[in-house]
């Protein structure tokens, strides 16, 4: 649509997209715990969550089916490996779409793209006014709000 005058005396580099790869992925693996938690509580047993030290190290268990792995204690109670994979997959699904609309949004304010110099409807009516606008009806739009003739 519009493109900036001048151009942005900033560099490309790699520390911003490192960063976002690293957010994503670390929401990723949250949410591998998340629905490994979700799975085992659905299946009987209580709320887990591994300690720090566990909590990327587990990883590979959980995702080869161990629903009890990395989680303080013994859990008597855990859930199957299909239910484990299925609640796993819905919650990084959902975190997939979350991600996704997060990144749609942030693209819109801030990406190559956005739209530059617009006003929003709620500043518009902040700054003309539903008064103003009806005053000035007969320049904005003659065709419609123009002096109204005689007709003969």
């Amino acid at each position: 649509m519009q493109r900036s005058r001048r151009g942005d005396p900033y560099p490309f580099t790699w520390e911003i997209p490192a960063a976002i790869i690293a957010s994503v992925l670390l929401v990723l693996a949250l949410g591998v715990h998340i629905g490994r938690a979700g799975a085992n509580l659905l299946a009987g047993a209580e709320w887990g969550w591994p300690a720090q030290a566990e909590l990327f190290r587990s990883l590979p268990a959980i995702l080869g089916g161990d629903g009890g792995a990395g989680l303080p204690g013994t859990y008597q109670e855990v859930a199957s490996q299909s239910a484990l994979w299925t609640s796993i997959g819905a919650c990084e699904l959902l975190l997939l779409i979350l991600l996704a609309s997060a990144l749609r949004i942030g693209l819109d304010r801030w990406g190559p793209q956005r739209v530059q110099g617009m006003a929003t409807r709620a500043q518009a009516e902040q700054m003309l006014g539903r008064t103003r606008l009806r005053k000035a009806s007969a320049v904005v739009r003659p065709d419609l709000y123009g002096r109204q003739r005689s007709r003969p």
